[in-house]
C-alpha cells in the first residue's frame, strides 16, 4: 500500500512539473557561480537564441569568470533578455558586444563580453545598462555542426555538386575559346570600368546635383504641368486641321517627287549642255582676273599710267590718286562734217549720201585748204569754193566752225593737249 501511494505521489509530481514545462536538469539553476563581490551592478543583453543557457550559467570576460546569469526571460517582440551580474571592478565600453559560447565540445553555455571589433570602445557600461540586439551572437551548437556534416555525407549535396559539375563540364566542352575570349573580354571591360571609375563617380555627382536642382524646381515643374493642360486642349481641338495640314503635306510631297522624276532626264540635259560653257569659263579664269585690271584705269591700261601719285583733299580730308597722261588727238572731220547740210527753208539738218555731188565738192573744197575743212569766215578763197560747190543745192552745207560754236578753228584740233590729273 505504501509502495501504491509513493507511486502515484511520484506520478503525480512528474505530470506536475511536465505542465509547468519542466525540461529536465536544464529546469534548475546551477549551484555556486563566480564572485561578483559587492560592488556587482547588472546588465541586460538581448539575443536571438540563447540555446540552453540557463540561470547560474558563467559570465567571461576574456575567458575570465567576472560574473553570473541571473535570469532568463522572453520579451515582447520574442527576443530573449538574459539578465547577467558582473563584478564592479570589471571595466567594459558602453558599446560592448556579447555572445554566447561553449567552454568546449560538449562543455557548459556561458556569455562573453567583450569590446567591439570593428570600432573603438566608448563610454562605459554601467548598471542597468542594455546590449541590445545588434551587438549580440551565438556560437554554432554541435547539433547544428553534425546535422550539417550528416547532410553531406548522406548525399545532400555532393549529388547536387556532382550533377552542377557534369552539366557545367558539357556546357563548356568544346567551347573553350569563346569562355577563354568572354572572360578576356570581362576582365578588359571591369578593367575599363575600373579606369573611368573617376568619370563615373562624377557623372553619379552630376546626376545627384541635377536631381537637387529638379527637386528644388518642384514647385516650378508642377506649375508648368498644371498650365500645360489648356495648351494641350488648344491642340486638341486643332487636331483636324494639324492632321490635314500633315495629309497636304504629304501629297505636295507626292507632288514635287513626281515633278523631279519627270524632269529629271531635262535638268541632266541642261546641266550636260551648261558643262562647256563652264569648263570655257573655267579656262578663261586667269584671262578673267587679268582684265579686272583695266576696270580701274579703263579706257587706258594699266601699263600706260608712268606713276602714281597721291594729293590731300582739302575738303575731305583724304588722298586722291593722279598721274600724269599725255595724248595727241588728230581728227579730220571734212569727211564728217561735209555729209550734212542746212535746208534754208526749214534750218533741218539733212544727210547727204559720199556720192551725193554737194557732198564730194565740199570734201573737194576741204581737200584743197590742206586737207581741213575750209574755213569761211577767215579765207576768202574758202568762201568763193563753198558757193560753187553748193551751186544747185536747196541747202546749205554744215559750216564747221559754226559746229564747233566759233572757238576754235579745224587746225587748231591737231593741238597737243595738255597735262591733265
Amino acid at each position: 500500500m505504501n509502495r501504491t501511494r509513493r507511486g502515484a505521489a511520484l506520478l503525480a509530481a512528474v505530470l506536475l512539473l511536465s505542465g509547468c514545462g519542466f525540461r529536465g536538469a536544464y529546469s534548475f539553476d546551477l549551484p555556486g557561480g563566480a564572485d561578483v563581490g559587492d560592488d556587482s551592478y547588472t546588465v541586460q543583453i538581448q539575443f536571438a537564441d540563447v540555446l540552453d543557457l540557463v540561470p547560474q550559467s558563467g559570465v567571461r570576460v576574456a575567458d575570465v569568470p567576472v560574473g553570473r546569469v541571473e535570469d532568463i526571460e522572453l520579451a515582447d517582440d520574442w527576443t530573449a533578455v538574459v539578465t547577467v551580474r558582473v563584478d564592479g571592478d570589471v571595466d567594459l565600453p558602453a558599446n560592448a558586444v556579447a555572445a554566447i559560447q561553449q567552454s568546449s565540445l560538449l562543455g557548459e553555455k556561458y556569455v562573453e563580453l567583450a569590446s567591439p571589433g570593428d570600432e573603438a570602445p566608448s563610454g562605459e557600461l554601467g548598471d542597468g545598462a542594455l546590449i541590445t540586439l545588434d551587438r549580440t551572437n551565438r556560437n554554432v551548437e554541435v547539433e547544428e555542426l553534425l546535422g550539417a556534416l550528416s547532410l553531406v555525407l548522406n548525399g545532400g549535396g555532393l549529388a547536387q555538386l556532382q550533377t552542377i559539375n557534369s552539366e557545367l563540364g558539357q556546357a563548356l566542352e568544346g567551347r573553350e575559346s569563346a569562355v577563354r575570349d568572354t572572360l578576356t573580354q570581362l576582365d578588359t571591360f571591369i578593367g575599363g570600368l575600373d579606369q573611368q571609375k573617376t568619370e563615373i563617380n562624377r557623372a553619379l555627382d552630376s546626376v545627384n546635383a541635377l536631381s537637387a536642382t529638379l527637386s528644388g524646381g518642384t514647385g516650378t515643374i508642377t506649375t508648368a504641368l498644371d498650365t500645360i493642360g489648356p495648351g494641350l486642349d488648344v491642340v486638341n481641338q486643332q487636331r483636324d486641321l494639324l492632321v490635314g495640314m500633315l495629309q497636304s503635306l504629304a501629297r505636295l510631297g507626292d507632288v514635287g517627287t513626281r515633278v523631279i522624276e519627270q524632269a529629271g532626264a531635262n535638268t541632266v540635259a541642261d546641266l550636260q549642255a551648261l558643262q562647256p560653257v563652264l569648263s570655257q569659263l573655267a579656262a578663261a579664269g586667269p584671262d578673267l582676273a587679268n582684265s579686272l585690271d583695266l576696270i580701274l584705269t579703263y579706257p587706258f591700261p594699266a601699263s600706260s599710267l608712268s606713276a602714281l601719285h597721291t594729293r590731300q583733299d582739302l575738303r575731305t580730308g583724304g588722298y586722291a590718286m593722279f598721274t600724269n597722261m599725255t595724248a595727241t588727238l588728230d581728227l579730220d572731220l571734212s569727211q564728217l562734217l561735209c555729209q550734212y547740210l542746212v535746208d534754208p527753208v526749214t534750218g533741218a539738218l539733212k544727210s547727204l549720201a559720199p556720192e551725193d555731188p554737194a557732198a564730194q565738192s565740199c570734201t573737194a573744197a576741204a581737200s584743197a585748204t590742206g586737207g581741213q575743212a575750209p574755213d569761211s569766215s577767215s579765207d576768202p578763197a574758202t568762201q568763193s569754193l563753198l558757193p560753187s560747190a553748193l551751186a544747185g543745192l536747196t541747202g546749205v552745207p554744215v559750216d564747221p566752225t559754226q559746229v564747233l560754236g566759233g572757238v576754235v578753228g579745224l587746225p587748231e584740233l591737231g593741238t597737243t593737249l595738255g597735262s591733265t590729273p
